[in-house]
């Protein structure tokens, strides 16, 4: 029997994996794919989700897998672009977009080198349960047996589509509209020198470095106009590129190495991430349009938190309904200020005449311009930033006065 079984080995099961076997746990972690291999994302780590990663000794790994560090932010806001570095995690200043087949087998790895038990094309087909409690899973192995296992308690790493939550019956709230669909590819030979982001009418286009000298570029739509993208996808990534002639004339330059990849999947939602015998970790718990980038970072978070929670509740510390209580408060307090912002973000609506204004004092204030691009990326609160004492302090700098 094991202490934990988790189902999904990438950027969030990985991690909570690992953390709790380097606690001593006994840890089996199970995913129906085999890695290295690719999924669905926008790459892009954030400086918190970088400093997870320097915390727990991973970030050497990404250093040298050939994927440039991020130290500039670049907003094109039409008029002028908002240049600057947003501050650090605590002391790492640098966002990084590597590659899936890259990250997640950094992340398998130091899994398997905790301690976890890896089982690589194993398929879950179906919760075990006593009573109303999770007690273990059956699935199918690599060789096609029928396997059960049986654990203290059952962790859905698995996604958005998640069986522990659609089994478990996990409630579902602060749920929003799907607002965009998107593409991305990657290209060679692009220059480029940080993140940049060109939100326009109706599209949000996003380039970024990744690993061998590739560029990630990435265009979202409003999700109503998925059937018509997928209709003629490079021709509308290509009008959307347009929108940005600078960009679209550095992508044109290089070559595009693979193939279009995207989704009109993209829902906004919170699900209770616990109930007896089980538990819930990234996309599963929580998901929010990748507008922001911010998945992989959260999925870092909510592994350290969901973590200290089982020890509490497995050492007996606390009950363990208790510790996950905790943990749902903590992640959603953690949470809910960048999912309002990247709901609002992922309507794309051009700015309203006071968000111009601010932009334009930010672009001779660079100190609040790096402020600014920090609330993107979770390096500055955004209550805090956003306060009107300080947007006002902004805007008189500018002698623009206040924003209505």
């Amino acid at each position: 029997m094991y202490d934990a079984i988790v189902i999904g080995a990438r950027c969030a099961g990985s991690p909570t994996a690992m953390l709790l076997a380097r606690k001593g746990y006994r840890v089996l972690l199970l995913d129906r794919a085999g890695f290295p291999s690719d999924t669905l994302s926008t790459h892009y780590i954030h400086q918190p989700g970088i400093a997870r990663l320097k915390r727990w000794g991973l970030l050497d790994r990404i250093v040298a897998s050939n994927c440039p560090p991020v130290l500039q932010q670049m907003l094109d806001v039409g008029p002028f672009a908002l240049v600057g570095s947003p501050p650090p995690a605590d002391d790492v200043a640098e966002g990084y977009a590597p590659r899936r087949r890259v990250l997640d087998q950094i992340l398998v790895e130091a899994a398997v080198a905790a301690g976890a038990e890896l089982r690589e094309h194993f398929s879950v087909k179906e919760l075990v349960t006593d009573g109303e409690r999770v007690v273990g899973i059956r699935g199918r192995a690599v060789d096609g047996a029928m396997v059960t296992e049986k654990a203290r308690i059952v962790i859905g790493a698995d996604g958005l589509r998640s069986l522990v939550a659609r089994t478990a019956r996990a409630a579902t709230y602060n749920v929003r509209t799907t607002f965009t669909c998107a593409y991305y590819t990657y290209w060679s030979e692009v220059p480029i020198q940080g993140a940049e982001l060109y939100p326009r009418p109706d599209r949000m286009i996003i380039a970024a470095p990744a690993n061998d000298g590739q560029t990630i570029t990435i265009v979202y739509w409003p999700r109503a106009a998925f059937h018509e993208v997928r209709s003629d996808i490079e021709g509308n990534f290509s009008k959307a590129l347009d929108l940005a002639p600078g960009l679209a004339e550095r992508v044109r330059s290089g070559k595009r190495t693979e193939r279009f990849r995207g989704t009109p999947v993209l829902p906004n939602f919170y699900r209770k991430p616990y109930g007896p015998g089980w538990a819930l970790v990234g996309d599963a718990g929580y998901h929010k349009d990748p507008i922001t980038a911010q998945g992989i970072s959260d999925a870092f978070r909510d592994a350290e938190l969901l973590t200290g929670a089982i020890n509490d509740g497995l050492s007996g510390r606390h009950t363990l309904e208790d510790a996950l209580a905790d943990y749902e408060r903590r992640r959603n307090e953690a949470s809910l200020p960048l999912f309002e912002l990247t709901c609002e973000f992922a309507t794309l609506q051009p700015p309203s005449p006071e968000q111009q204004q601010l932009f334009a004092a930010l672009h001779h204030e660079q100190e609040q311009t790096d402020r600014f691009l920090g609330t993107v990326v979770g390096t500055v609160p955004i209550s805090e930033f956003f306060a009107p004492e300080n947007i006002g302090r902004i805007m008189g700098a500018a002698g623009l006065g206040e924003t209505a």
